[in-house]
């Protein structure tokens, strides 16, 4: 990507295959004296670390002057027909909670003092590795959940060494501070970097559901079901006007950048429980091509029929769910899907009420193994009352 003119040089990060780290988000290198020893060598792709400017106030953004590049358009492919959830319906019924969620009461931040334990080594020379499930903009549950694993410190800086952190998408919508969500995580992908880990994060369906919002507002699109917009889908599955407000270019062009399926240390790591991935590509690297140059070619209709089959869910639940990750996974690689989205309250059919009038939300202890112990589902339902995930990879027992 060509530098602008007059701008900076670019910071890399392995966070994510391609954008610029903003300058409140880059994390200084202590300086060495003489006869020192150097700091352990990031892993491949991490950047080089890089002095800070004077960080900005909280939520300031400082945006990207180039967009993406259009690449080719990818061949079209027919559509994978093993999903749950009917792709033509409207997208207003992806979910069985549509609208008028109930926002947990944040209060006032607490900032949480957590003494990090001694992590083990993944045995392959590598920190060990986390998943965070959906957080849906409850930053401070968030923040909570990463002290109690020892990732971040009470101050809410990077605090993990060489672990690695994927997120699973979902950062906004529903919960009180999706914007703020985004740059604590944008912040501890720098920071990480800089200590040997990483800090990464997949695409999930509100992603794509905030950018079409964003860029194609209330544009007219094809759905299954007659004329759709962004914005009304958005507004109908919990958007809230403060993270528009805030919304600037370096979160869309973060957002736009993210991959949507990964394979680490034999787990295949994804968003949404649904085929529909098979779609876009017959290899990991296919379809984070294809769906990052979809948001490029910033096509509304083409972006609208990314977003409908991403919220597609329970293909691995019921009868046939072990064989559909049994397909992604000779297809992909891994031994173990690993994803958010569909609540576990949900697919446990244990759904608790909304108002949260019998004083309780759902029980989720953890993770939900499950399609032949295949599946691993990491949304606790935060957005009802439930748990925000932060577990470590693999899990025993």
């Amino acid at each position: 990507m060509t530098q602008g003119a007059g701008q900076e040089p670019v910071v890399r990060t392995a966070t994510l295959r391609d954008f610029r780290v903003p300058p409140y988000a880059r994390t200084p290198v202590p300086p060495q004296a003489p006869g020192a020893v150097p700091p352990p060598t990031p892993p491949p792709h991490a950047p080089e670390p890089t002095a800070p400017a004077q960080p900005p106030a909280p939520h300031t953004v400082v945006p990207p002057s180039h967009p993406l590049t259009p690449p080719a358009p990818p061949a079209t492919e027919p559509p994978h027909p093993g999903n749950a959830a009917v792709g033509d319906e409207p997208p207003e019924g992806y979910t069985p909670t549509e609208r008028d969620l109930p926002v947990i009461n944040r209060g006032d931040t607490v900032k949480i003092q957590a003494i990090p334990e001694a992590r083990p080594d993944s045995g392959e020379g590598r920190g060990p590795l986390y998943v965070v499930g959906d957080v849906h903009g409850y930053l401070d549950e968030l923040v909570a959940a990463l002290a109690a694993q020892g990732l971040i410190d009470g101050d809410g800086n990077w605090a993990a060494g060489d672990a690695r952190l994927w997120f699973l998408g979902d950062f906004t919508d529903r919960g009180p501070d999706g914007i703020g969500v985004i740059d604590l995580v944008m912040r501890l992908s720098a920071e990480a970097a800089a200590a040997g880990g990483y800090c990464k994060a997949l695409m999930g369906n509100h992603e794509l559901l905030l950018i079409g919002a964003k860029r194609f507002s209330d544009t007219p699109v094809n759905s299954g079901a007659g004329t759709a917009t962004f914005q009304a889908a958005w507004l109908l599955n919990g958007g809230q006007k403060s993270d528009m407000d805030r919304l600037q270019d370096v979160h869309l062009q973060w957002m736009s950048r993210l991959d949507a399926v990964v394979e680490e240390d034999g787990h295949l790591l994804m968003h949404s429980d649904t085929t529909a991935y098979l779609d876009y590509g017959s290899t990991i690297e296919d379809v984070n091509d294809t769906i990052t140059a979809i948001l490029t070619r910033n096509d509304a209709d083409e972006c609208w029929d990314l977003f409908r089959k991403l919220t597609k869910r329970f293909a691995f639940r019921d009868e046939g769910g072990a064989d559909a990750v049994r397909e992604l996974l000779s297809t992909y690689g891994g031994q173990r899907i690993v994803h958010g989205h569909s609540p576990i309250p949900y697919l446990l059919g244990e759904v608790g009420t909304e108002d949260g009038e019998d004083g309780s939300g759902p029980v989720v202890n953890g993770p939900h193994v499950y399609a032949d112990g295949l599946a691993i589902a990491m949304d606790g339902g935060v957005t009802m009352a439930g748990k925000l995930l932060v577990v470590q990879l693999p899990l025993h027992g």
